[in-house]
């Protein structure tokens, strides 16, 4: 009869031995994508450009309305919920403030991540893992072609161009979302909107916003491809690697969403 106590200690000796294999293939995958993406920029006639555009559609107009969508409801439902709040205070007038900021710093390229995340990174690893059961990159190495040049710089650089842009448009409607609600619930005219907006929101915050899109940009796609290079040999496992591609890309969104916000505040100083 086994004992309990190392039956358990067998679990978590295999785990970390998992979580070894799984961080050492990650940063070796990183390393490689690092270089192609190099290598592509060093060298654009090398990068496929149907691929690259086609993987723009895909990852840019094919994604507008459910940011439009999603950036809206989100500036409605943030608009409610700081609405109530500050009209206890009579602090109204601060509310664009406390919206545009939210938005553009935090809410705009997190949610337009995370909604990239569901709709291209799941996409790349259920891509890549389908290629791999059948067996097509083994095809390309054998022809001599590197599959994360072939495979995933277009991908990278798609998204890099248009996670950015995805951004500046759920910024944007995230605020108007924001106003709707100040409209009809506090009869704030747009003019006044705007100008306290402008008097509240500087323009770094703009910036340092489409600076975090293009890390989860980076992070979106170098994840959803790892997880479709380590696809198993059958079709559970390209359903295994596309959910864990997605779980995965969120936890280090978040990471490194918070890593940046720290970074950001210590570069900008309290209270800026």
């Amino acid at each position: 009869m086994k004992n309990p106590a190392d039956s358990f200690i067998h679990q978590c000796g295999d785990m970390v031995l998992q979580f070894k294999e799984e961080l050492v293939s990650m940063i070796s995958f990183l390393g490689d994508v690092t270089a192609a993406v190099w290598e592509g920029l060093c060298h654009p006639k090398r990068l496929r450009w149907k691929d690259f555009l086609f993987y723009m559609n895909t990852c840019g107009p094919d994604g507008v309305p459910i940011t439009i969508m999603i950036s809206a409801l989100m500036g409605v439902v943030l608009a409610y919920q700081a609405e109530v709040q500050s009209h206890k205070y009579g602090a109204d007038n601060f509310l664009p403030m406390v919206i545009g900021c939210t938005i553009l710093r935090e809410l705009g390229p997190l949610m337009v991540a995370i909604v990239a995340t569901g709709r291209s990174g799941s996409a790349f690893a259920a891509e890549i893992g389908t290629m791999k059961i059948s067996e097509e990159l083994d095809a390309l190495r054998t022809m001599g072609i590197r599959p994360t040049r072939f495979l995933v710089v277009p991908k990278m650089w798609a998204m890099l161009f248009m996670l950015p842009l995805l951004t500046v448009i759920g910024d944007f409607v995230g605020c108007a979302g924001g106003y709707m609600v100040m409209r009809s619930e506090l009869g704030m005219p747009v003019d006044v909107f705007l100008q306290l907006t402008r008097q509240g929101v500087a323009v770094k915050y703009f910036i340092e916003g489409i600076l975090k899109s293009i890390v989860f940009a980076y992070i979106i796609t170098m994840t959803g491809c790892w997880r479709g290079f380590r696809t198993g040999n059958d079709a559970i496992a390209v359903g295994r690697s596309t959910t864990s591609a997605v779980v995965t890309s969120i936890l280090f969104i978040v990471l490194a969403d918070a890593f940046l916000a720290k970074l950001f505040t210590v570069f900008y100083g309290w209270g800026s």
